[in-house]
């Protein structure tokens, strides 16, 4: 069971928000006080998940927003600070597997895509929304990773483990040189979890043996919260 921490008059900034994991946490953290922002491409997911948080009362901003258009991103925060004045709480979730096969016979279109939604999108991210994040009072900063073994150079698993060891490298950099602020950045490997993701990267597997993104929603509840001390860490769930 879950058990909420309290998120009131927060700012939550999620991608990915459309399904799966990050659906969940925008949910979760509404659930528990926050203004979420939700963010993706898929508009009518992104409206799905709105009207679920706003049917058990949450409140939600929509913002759907194509990751590769890497420039664009730089707009975001300015945008954000016109609106909030600041962000408390930012959730890098969004990502792409991309096909799984020997890296020399990779095809190089994809493998810049899925570089560029999982570690490039959340670098330009980081970029515009550090001073929302640094206006806050308890700034937090969570990104999604994936297991130790695909980021310690899993063979097949090509540009999506070469993205996640570079985006939890990033993540360690931007850690370190936030340390004497009150922002926290930590990485959370989810584990196996019921997701499309997982489905094409696992096709063979029971899904139902997996748990479902709303049963592993806690760590990020507890990494959003003010009294998070952890910095820098990488948060493996299961």
């Amino acid at each position: 069971m879950t058990h909420l921490v309290n998120l009131s008059n927060k700012i939550a900034l999620i991608t990915g928000a459309s399904r799966g994991i990050g659906a969940a946490v925008a949910k979760v953290y509404a659930s528990a006080g926050a203004h979420v922002i939700l963010l993706a491409r898929n508009v009518s997911g992104l409206e799905k998940v709105d009207d679920e948080i706003k049917s058990s009362g949450g409140k939600a901003t929509l913002m759907p927003v194509d990751l590769l258009k890497l420039d664009a991103l730089e707009n975001l925060g300015p945008m954000l600070y016109e609106r909030f004045g600041k962000l408390d709480i930012f959730v890098g979730n969004a990502g792409m597997l991309g096909t799984l096969g020997p890296l020399a016979q990779a095809d190089p279109k994809e493998f810049e895509k899925v570089i560029d939604i999982n570690l490039m999108a959340n670098y330009r991210l980081i970029r515009t929304l550090d001073p929302l994040l640094r206006a806050s009072d308890n700034g937090r900063a969570i990104f999604v990773s994936t297991g130790a073994g695909v980021t310690q150079g899993r063979g097949y698993w090509g540009a999506y483990a070469v993205s996640k060891a570079g985006l939890e490298t990033m993540a360690r950099v931007y850690a370190d040189e936030t340390a004497q602020t009150n922002l926290r950045v930590n990485v959370i490997d989810p584990g196996a979890v019921r997701t499309e993701m997982r489905k094409s990267a696992k096709p063979g597997e029971d899904p139902m043996s997996l748990p479902a993104p709303d049963d592993i929603t806690q760590e990020f509840l507890n990494l959003a919260a003010y009294n998070c001390t952890k910095h820098g860490e990488i948060v493996r769930i299961g």
